[in-house]
């Protein structure tokens, strides 16, 4: 009976703490697309909270051992053939989305920054699932969560038409849009990486090293040719967003083998959109929210619940 009980809620609480960790990536796009502004870099930015974040993490790995020995596994199963090198890049995506936070996010604001994200992760959330990228095997769509999709999309249309007549910016919402797919794929194949290392440390720090290099290259890049900032910010909060993608990439490793990536995307919204609606209200980055944003982001939350629905969608 204690057995079934489990079971019956542990989905439920799986995606309790993913929306929570939703909510906590909608603060950092916050405080990064902040330091873009501050500083006048967005690779600066990202790369500042990507290089926090792995050095968190590789203070933990250090004294962890278990995750050293998850390092050992996933090492011997990359030599052996068994897991393929290209699982060990879900690091690039994170790095993307990063950099979009503050190229992006500081441009469009907060609240349609995230709608975008929102619709790329659910759609690369359906996509993962049926083909079975993630841990969990191959969830076919059923009608909850393709009406859950679609609904995601039509919130982005809605949020778009109410922001144009301007400079045309809210249509830079299709940067996050392929930002949110490459979230999905990254945690599809984190969980994969934290299959193989069986330690979600492990899984973070690969996450982290691969990010961090990339956006040192484009970091490198952009100093060469702008320069460096004369003006960092004081405010010790401008650069604490790595620690909170240490957080949310050690969830979603974790709880992805539970929900299934489309669902632990949609978790996921939730908790960004509810955030970055209170964030973009109260420390706006452009523009505060418009009455189309906020319709918006009723609709992403509408695509959240019915996306969550259980269906005839079956489990390969």
């Amino acid at each position: 009976m204690v057995d079934r009980v489990h079971v019956r809620f542990r989905v439920p609480v799986a995606l309790l703490g993913s929306g929570t960790a939703g909510m906590l990536v909608a603060v950092q796009s916050r405080i990064n697309g902040g330091l873009s502004q501050q500083i006048g870099s967005g690779y600066l930015a990202a790369l500042a909270s990507f290089g926090s974040g792995l050095l968190l993490v590789g203070l933990v790995l250090l004294f962890t051992p278990k995750a050293r020995r998850g390092m050992g596994l996933l090492t011997a199963e990359v030599r052996a053939g068994r897991y393929p090198v290209w699982g060990l890049l879900g690091g690039t995506c994170g790095a993307f989305f990063v950099l979009t936070q503050g190229l992006v996010a500081s441009v469009i604001g907060l609240a349609l920054f995230t709608v975008g994200i929102v619709a790329g992760q659910v759609l690369g959330g359906l996509l993962m699932d049926r083909i079975g990228l993630g841990p969990g095997g191959r969830v076919d769509p059923s009608l909850p969560r393709v009406t859950g999709t679609i609904l995601a999309v039509a919130a982005v249309a809605i949020s778009v038409a109410g922001g144009l007549g301007g400079a045309g910016s809210p249509w830079l919402v299709v940067v996050p849009l392929v930002a949110g797919i490459g979230m999905s794929w990254q945690s599809a194949v984190n969980g994969l990486v934290r299959a193989a290392a069986q330690s979600a440390i492990a899984s973070t720090f690969v996450n982290f090293v691969v990010g961090t290099a990339v956006l040192a290259v484009a970091a490198a890049v952009s100093v060469a040719t702008q320069g460096w900032p004369e003006n960092w910010p004081s405010e010790p909060w401008f650069y604490v967003g790595g620690v909170i993608g240490v957080i949310f990439i050690a969830v979603a490793a974790i709880l992805v083998r539970l929900t299934g990536v489309l669902l632990l995307s949609m978790s996921n919204v939730a908790g960004q959109l509810i955030a970055s609606v209170l964030l973009e209200a109260g420390l706006p980055l452009a523009g505060g929210v418009t009455a189309a944003m906020a319709v918006g982001t009723a609709v992403a939350l509408a695509a959240v619940v019915i996306a969550s629905l259980p269906g005839r969608g079956s489990r390969a």
